[in-house]
């Protein structure tokens, strides 16, 4: 731990001199380059700012004008890099946080990763509020984790360490389906998606798509999100087929950039969420496809018409105060004020 503190004070040091995004180059900021800031508009929604504060900071011993923070009300949080600018709009909410503050205290280490934090009882130990000189707690176990529900092995392993996970929805997302924008397909059927990942359908001109084409269907690794969607939501039951390597992309990044490069334009199909294509990373040209010709609109997520629609949690360990307090008011009508203006669908 000493010698894990020692590289942190490091790391905050360079994050006083140099920018929030610059500084916060780790976890899921790696799959994001789009700039997340506060909008023109912006709005306080929260009435009772006293009640998710941060706790004492004491000076560091031994490293002049640094200081370690106490948690204290503010839940310490982990998650999905698709929920990253909803954590930095409840730090502008709650804490008043510097808008060049926000990525070093938003610092997320991708789904697999931040449930296995949860469940172990393991700390989010790269946190820092840089203008303050202040590194956050990193002996302060993950009380709350943002993002898409866990899968299978994930659940086991909670159970197996004996940690009941508490799962409070608290907005909306398209699981959507992407093509490259030179691809004239415009919409697919469910059973035809599943058609091409189950190796059944091999070639686009059997769904729409150019002819003498063979699909290329790109997919993530298990244990990723959005793996997790394809494989307990869309898949229904069938199993996925095997990908060649080359078609298995390790990052959320990886995957779009893949789809909207030029030369994958006749070919390509891959997944990812809707709020993630449209505003944390865009690469080359795409297209989002209608399933069984329902577009993921708004209107269409918040009514259930659009076939993949997914929730986005707060999830932690029951008999987590902090995290149940936290969570319960995220899907409260002030909560869901504060994610609409983070630009996520709310629940209502």
């Amino acid at each position: 731990m000493k010698n894990l503190r020692k590289i942190l004070c490091v790391l905050l040091s360079a994050a006083l001199a140099l920018s929030g995004a610059a500084a916060a180059e780790n976890g899921s900021w790696s799959q994001i380059n789009q700039s997340i800031t506060r909008g023109a508009d912006w709005q306080r929604h929260v009435s009772e700012p006293a009640d998710f504060q941060l706790g004492e900071a004491a000076p560091l011993e031994g490293y002049e004008g640094l200081s370690v923070c106490e948690w204290g009300e503010y839940p310490s949080i982990d998650g999905s890099t698709v929920c990253v600018p909803l954590a930095m709009e409840l730090a502008r909410q709650w804490l008043d946080l510097p808008e060049e503050d926000l990525n070093g205290f938003v610092s997320f280490s991708t789904t697999p990763y931040a449930y296995d934090r949860l469940t172990r009882g393991l700390a989010n130990p790269t946190v820092t509020i840089a203008s303050r000189g202040i590194m956050m707690d990193d002996t302060h176990p993950v009380d709350l984790v943002l993002g898409t529900g866990p899968n299978a092995d994930e659940r086991k392993a909670a159970e197996e360490a004996g940690v009941e996970l508490v799962l409070v929805p608290v907005c909306l997302d398209a699981f959507v389906f992407l093509v490259n924008s030179g691809n004239p397909a415009e919409s697919l059927t469910a059973d035809q998606i599943r058609g091409i990942y189950t190796g059944r359908i091999t070639r686009w001109e059997e769904v729409g798509g150019p002819a003498d084409t063979l699909i290329a269907a790109y997919q993530r690794p298990h244990g990723s999100g959005s793996q997790t969607a394809m494989e307990e939501l869309v898949m229904d039951g069938y199993e996925i087929s095997h990908a060649e390597p080359n078609y298995i992309s390790d990052g959320m990044a990886d995957l779009v950039a893949q789809i909207g490069n030029y030369d994958n334009s006749r070919n390509a199909i891959g997944y990812s969420y809707l709020y993630y294509v449209d505003s944390l990373y865009r690469s080359g040209s795409l297209k989002v496809l209608a399933v069984d010709g329902i577009a993921p609109t708004a209107e269409n997520l918040q009514s259930g018409a659009y076939p993949f629609t997914v929730y986005y949690y707060a999830v932690y360990a029951k008999g987590n105060e902090t995290a149940e307090r936290f969570a319960q008011w995220m899907a409260s009508d002030e909560g869901q004020a504060c994610i609409a203006q983070a630009g996520y669908v709310p629940l209502r």
